[in-house]
């Protein structure tokens, strides 16, 4: 980088997986989007175990949760340099940082439980301090992506789809695109048959459910490793059919779009709930069957369309899960890919992502799309902290 770039933007994303934080600097100068760097900060176990606890009630979360906040500044601010000091670049070659936070609730058909305070809508909170990071980082920072769409009605997630649509909507095919992070969520692409192309009217998505969050958990606690490499731990079990019918007998997945979860229903108290009459099962069988339940539901949210689609585009840490790949082209009856082949590698999307919709902010441009998350109309997302 020898010059300014007034097309480069930031992006940082620490999702529902909670493993840390991935960050890139995406170039919208070209026709397609060009990563110039990628960078990637665990989170430090205190955080991390801070982080997963506030996702639940607890004792004195304001608190603890403004101190989290300031711990996610600071790892992102370390995120920022390594991108910085990568790219051989300085801050005055970034437009703005896009930092989504961290979500800890997302709720957003939530109602007060007094009648006579009842809201016409939910909440979803990401913690996170853009102010500490503009500081830290002299850049804009444009944070708090998902509320205004909450406020006009929407679900705030997923907010991908437009970003899908802008990358890997250009082909003129019936696509899917789903991303695996700690909750799944799918983007269906339908190509305009007069054009060939893709604009938001053709566009459809939603959360489908579990993605790495229960797989994760489960084989954390059963082996003490942070995730399963490449899926071999469940691939070397059985799917236990009594239990992966139990596990899709929960409401969500009967619920019409638009729709969406997180940790607050796909939790470790919700598996105990599912468990408990399964008491003998093998521990690798139960890691092979939630397996099974992430391909399932991504699956399922295939039928139904009414196009004949041409592939399956999977980014997102599942597209790393060999075994999960596996399950995903047998289920699907599709060719599945990974993003890396349409030109992003799977965990640098939804960095990417949050850096396209920060320019979308900054140039005052409309970020979501209504038929996805429910909201009454186009929105611009997200608010912007000045340096």
């Amino acid at each position: 980088m020898s010059g300014p770039k007034p097309e480069s933007y930031i992006g940082l994303m620490s999702g529902t997986s909670l493993d840390g934080v991935d960050g890139v600097i995406a170039d919208f100068a070209g026709d397609k989007v060009k990563v110039l760097a990628h960078a990637y900060v665990p989170f430090a176990p205190a955080l991390r175990a801070e982080l997963l606890a506030l996702n639940a009630s607890g004792d004195d979360e304001l608190h603890r949760a403004a101190l989290a906040e300031n711990g996610l500044a600071r790892t992102y601010a370390k995120v920022v340099a390594a991108l910085l000091q990568e790219a051989g670049a300085d801050r005055t070659h970034i437009q703005a940082i896009g930092a989504h936070g961290q979500t800890v609730r997302h709720r957003p058909q939530a109602f007060d439980a007094d009648p006579a305070h009842q809201v016409a809508g939910g909440y979803t909170l990401q913690l996170n301090n853009p102010a500490m990071l503009a500081e830290l980082t002299g850049i804009d920072v444009v944070a708090d992506f998902r509320r205004r769409d909450v406020a006009a009605g929407g679900q705030g997630a997923p907010l991908v789809p437009a970003f899908h649509q802008a990358v890997f909507g250009s082909g003129g095919e019936n696509l899917a695109v789903v991303n695996i992070g700690g909750i799944s969520n799918i983007t269906l692409l339908e190509a305009n048959n007069a054009q060939g192309t893709h604009d938001t009217q053709d566009v459809g998505g939603y959360d489908c459910g579990p993605g790495n969050a229960l797989i994760d958990y489960w084989c954390q606690v059963h082996t003490g490793q942070p995730f399963d490499n490449a899926g071999q731990w469940a691939a070397s079990g059985q799917v236990y059919a009594g239990l992966l019918a139990s596990l899709l007998d929960e409401a969500y997945f009967r619920q019409p779009p638009p729709k969406s979860t997180g940790r607050d229903l796909f939790n470790a108290v919700w598996l105990a709930g599912k468990l408990a009459p399964f008491k003998d099962l093998k521990a690798v069988d139960v890691q092979a069957t939630l397996t099974e339940l992430t391909a399932r539901v991504c699956c399922d949210a295939l039928q139904g369309v009414s196009v004949t689609l041409a592939k399956l585009i999977v980014c997102g840490g599942g597209a790393l899960n060999a075994h999960l790949m596996e399950r995903l082209v047998a289920l699907s009856g599709l060719a599945v890919e990974s993003s890396e082949l349409h030109g992003l590698p799977p965990l640098q999307v939804e960095a990417t992502a949050f850096a396209w919709l920060a320019r979308k902010c900054t140039r005052r441009e409309t970020g979501n799309v209504p038929k996805v998350t429910g909201a009454q109309g186009a929105r611009i997302l997200g608010a912007i902290y000045a340096a």
